[in-house]
């Protein structure tokens, strides 16, 4: 893992910074010294970290506080925006890692503050801005897109068996046969170590992999097959009720104050 990346925040709460990455890139494993906000325009994004795995689609952000050792996969062209945050600049922002909803107004703060200058009077436009970014951020809304880790390594590797064969006909009977043993014992222990229920967290490693392959531009039918859905229709309706949009229309520019995370 390389070393701390650092920022000065002598001047201001936060730096702005603005990255394209062509489909394939990646970021080898790093961490900051502060928070960070990645805000992506377009592509999706895989953020690994030690607690698990986010998927960051188009139009939304991922919190990482201070020090999260993490890493970068890039699906699609990715237009990034990122803040790099002092975690001292509030005392409520998030302390846990997370995909959120990034609204319309912080959308057009964070592209205005990659213009703002790094010393400023108080009392200036700059000034408000950057405020106004801390405040919008405290009130974020927090969107469900990661795939939390267990911690024993049985549990472990079944996960990545699950991710690495998504369209297998995954039950509790099935999983719990590779793992030899009893259903219930396998429902406790997923619960205990993800904090979601197997069918859930099922539910989640095959959106997410369905959004790398849509920003790829697979075609919807080739990914309901491919996920293990009986058709397109079935696999549109779980994406429809869970994201509140058709797959067809889910990469299209979308508002970013549009509905969160439903429940399915």
């Amino acid at each position: 893992m390389s070393a701390h990346q650092q920022f000065s925040f002598d001047t201001r709460p936060l730096v702005p910074f603005a990255h394209d990455y062509p489909h394939g890139a990646t970021e080898p494993w790093h961490s900051h010294t502060c928070a960070q906000l990645l805000h992506t325009l377009s592509g999706v994004v895989r953020v690994e970290t030690a607690q698990g795995v986010w998927i960051v689609p188009p139009g939304r952000g991922v919190w990482l506080p201070a020090g999260t050792q993490h890493r970068l996969l890039i699906t699609g062209h990715v237009a990034a925006r990122t803040l790099f945050i002092d975690p001292f600049a509030r005392a409520d922002l998030p302390s846990v890692c997370q995909v959120v909803q990034i609204s319309t107004l912080l959308r057009e703060l964070i592209v205005a503050s990659l213009a703002l200058p790094e010393n400023y009077p108080a009392g200036s436009r700059a000034e408000r801005i950057y405020e106004l970014i801390l405040d919008e951020i405290r009130g974020i809304n927090v969107l469900p897109f990661n795939l939390p880790e267990p911690q024993t390594p049985a549990l472990l590797a079944l996960c990545r068996q699950i991710q690495d064969q998504p369209g297998e006909k995954w039950t509790t009977a099935l999983a719990a046969r590779e793992l030899n043993i009893s259903e219930r014992t396998l429902l406790r222990h997923f619960r205990q170590q993800t904090g979601l229920v197997f069918s859930e967290w099922l539910r989640r490693a095959r959106l997410m992999e369905a959004l790398n392959r849509l920003a790829q531009g697979q075609s919807v039918l080739r990914v309901a097959l491919d996920l293990g859905y009986d058709s397109h229709s079935a696999f549109s309706a779980m994406f429809r009720r869970t994201l509140g949009v058709a797959p067809s229309d889910y990469f299209q520019p979308a508002s970013p104050s549009g509905n969160a995370f439903n429940s399915a």
